[in-house]
């Protein structure tokens, strides 16, 4: 039952319909459930919105809040996205949702982003989430997630990044798009550089909403101990969530703890396979691409899978410079540029790891769905 209730949900595709929460809010009003009484933490950006997440939510939970949280994607289990106090929800409740869910025949129903956020916010409400994280997907103002704009306290903007900009045209559009998230007299925290720091601070203007912009010098961001998740990225991102908690009033342990305790799958993440080093990235646009070679040793073994919309030719330019080798596999369809291609990625890690130095690692990355199908297969530790 619950292996068909996950196929029926990631089967509801939007198929080029308009993002938002209309949908949304027509399928909650037929769902009859009641909304949540948790304010929620918006967070929103190009990269790191994981990460910030991660590190929100141990805070709360250290801080004695009831809390919730709702992110993208999962790696393994689909349940992985929405949790209530760190841990994933069960599967009945995900089995009788789907069940209602398939009853109401709706004319325009949502895609699977939106009935996983219905879902979430039925499970909020019963489990009495006092805070929720709600990680945005595509966006900001054209995102589902604003259903719940209007209990949101804090909204988290990481950055504004060349990614998605097929949907909306040119850099400044994308950034309007997320800074339209932004609520009157809502603070927001933001690492937003550039076009993006320039559309963001008018927007929190015109909505008289607190702007506190990244500064290693100021004491809102400073970071008390090193973040557990690695990379140097990381301390950015720590000291988003770090600044976003201090502002929601969480104690200084509280921040400890979410630097001490968060934990993000497939971000540097690091395994084995028969004694050869494999390191796990979901690195999936030239930013992110970037900030993972910047970690990575002078030379390893790639393997690498891009959703074909991604700009798969300026990341693969980057990670394969320095590779003594590389294996294109899923989620890309076919070969690119005479690389070679081996469509199963268990397969091709395993022609990458064959064919590296002793030490040489082999790194995987491109996406999180090609790093959560080699954790779901049984990769080592």
């Amino acid at each position: 039952m619950y292996a068909e209730a996950v196929r029926w949900l990631t089967s509801q595709r939007r198929a080029g319909r308009a993002r938002g929460a209309g949908r949304l809010r027509e399928a909650w009003a037929r769902l009859g459930g009641a909304f949540p009484q948790a304010r929620f933490v918006h967070v929103l950006g190009t990269n790191g919105k994981g990460s910030v997440a991660a590190f929100l939510e141990q805070g709360l939970v250290a801080a004695g809040l009831r809390t919730g949280a709702f992110t993208s994607p999962h790696l393994v289990d689909l349940r992985e996205r929405v949790r209530v106090q760190g841990r994933p929800v069960g599967q009945g409740p995900l089995v009788d949702f789907v069940r209602r869910a398939r009853a109401l025949e709706l004319a325009d129903p949502p895609a699977f982003f939106e009935w996983m956020l219905a879902f979430a916010l039925e499970r909020f409400a019963d489990a009495g989430v006092e805070r929720a994280v709600l990680e945005a997907g595509v966006g900001g103002a054209s995102d589902a997630t604003m259903f719940a704009a209007e209990r949101v306290v804090l909204t988290v903007l990481t950055n504004v990044g060349e990614d998605h900009l097929a949907s909306f045209g040119t850099l400044e559009a994308l950034a309007r798009d997320k800074a339209g998230a932004v609520r009157p007299g809502v603070p927001v925290v933001t690492a937003a550089r550039g076009t993006g720091l320039r559309v963001l601070e008018a927007a929190a203007r015109r909505q008289h909403a607190p702007l506190y912009v990244y500064d290693p010098e100021d004491s809102l961001f400073a970071l008390p101990r090193a973040p557990a998740l690695a990379g140097a990225f990381q301390r950015e991102n720590a000291a988003l969530a770090v600044a976003a908690l201090r502002l929601l009033g969480a104690g200084e342990e509280a921040v400890h703890a979410a630097l001490a305790h968060a934990h993000l799958p497939g971000r540097l993440e690091r395994r084995s396979l028969r004694g050869r080093a494999v390191i796990l990235d979901g690195a999936h646009n030239p930013p992110a691409a970037r900030a993972l070679l910047r970690e990575l040793p002078e030379r390893y073994r790639l393997v690498f899978g891009a959703q074909p919309h991604k700009d798969v030719g300026s990341m693969l330019a980057l990670l394969a410079r320095r590779a003594a080798g590389v294996v294109l596999t899923w989620p890309l369809p076919g070969p690119l540029a005479g690389h070679l291609y081996e469509a199963d990625p268990r397969a091709a890690l395993e022609l990458a790891a064959r064919a590296a130095n002793e030490d040489e690692p082999v790194v995987v990355t491109g996406s999180l769905y090609l790093v959560g199908r080699l954790l779901g297969a049984g990769l080592g530790q």
